[in-house]
């Protein structure tokens, strides 16, 4: 599995050079975890190893996608560009170490929830299989909800330099970041039938979008603009509060 990921990640990353925008790796993200969980799909799959599979593969898609999507016609992400500019001659090793392979074996933490049901028998079902599944369903669909939200707002040409307030993001500054969290915690509480050490992908991501790459570089962006104050002092920054 580490060398298919690793595999995997260097193709991304050639992709990268050739379209010379390191925010390839977003997209890569979401299909990777794809990759995973079909290569590790049994051949004679239980009801939660098809749970997995359906649920990785339709965030999975609908991530990509959307990123996809975005990034058509638009320059390469801001955080990409920054690093590519404070790099400059050593940008090649540092871009493939420090975004591919490190994202690739964030990839296989945060990939526990997968790992452990798809090598594991099938325990008899239980609530813990329903609440997870209800967590996952309505995170996507908060996640999915906010990125479409947020694009409809940027379509608008008397939005531009505006800061979205309206729809999910009245309830919290990062509500699709919040959605994402969720689903992974309803992933995770799925494959806890399966093994106890199924949390820890939960974790990785809470702990990344909360402290490290996620919610922390945004933020620092957005308090430039003139608004955000305001809009911070009134607005939960993950957690939605009506």
């Amino acid at each position: 599995m580490t060398l298919l990921i690793f595999s995997y990640m260097t193709f991304a990353f050639l992709l990268s050079l050739g379209l010379k925008r390191n925010d390839m790796v977003d997209v890569a993200w979401g299909f990777g975890f794809l990759l995973i969980a079909v290569f590790l799909f049994p051949e004679n799959a239980h009801y939660r190893q098809w749970i997995m599979l359906i649920c990785v593969a339709i965030w999975a898609i609908r991530l990509a996608l959307h990123i996809g999507l975005r990034n058509i016609g638009k320059s390469e992400d801001y955080r990409y560009k920054a690093w590519r500019e404070a790099w400059g001659k050593h940008f090649y090793w540092r871009s493939f170490l420090q975004v591919y392979m490190l994202q690739g074996a964030l990839m296989l933490l945060v990939a526990s929830p997968i790992w452990a049901v798809m090598q594991n028998d099938n325990p008899p079902i239980n609530g813990g299989d329903v609440f997870g599944i209800c967590c996952f369903i309505i995170g996507l669909l908060w996640e999915a909800i906010a990125d479409f939200q947020l694009m409809q707002f940027k379509k608008l040409p008397q939005n531009k330099g505006k800061l979205m307030q309206s729809g999910l993001w009245k309830s919290s500054r990062h509500p699709n970041y919040f959605g994402e969290v969720l689903l992974w915690w309803g992933l995770g509480i799925i494959a806890l039938s399966a093994s106890w050490w199924a949390i820890l992908g939960s974790m990785v991501i809470t702990i990344l979008i909360l402290k490290v790459s996620g919610i922390p570089m945004l933020e620092e962006k957005q308090r430039l603009h003139p608004d955000f104050a305001e809009y911070a002092s009134r607005t939960s920054v993950f957690i939605p509060r009506f």
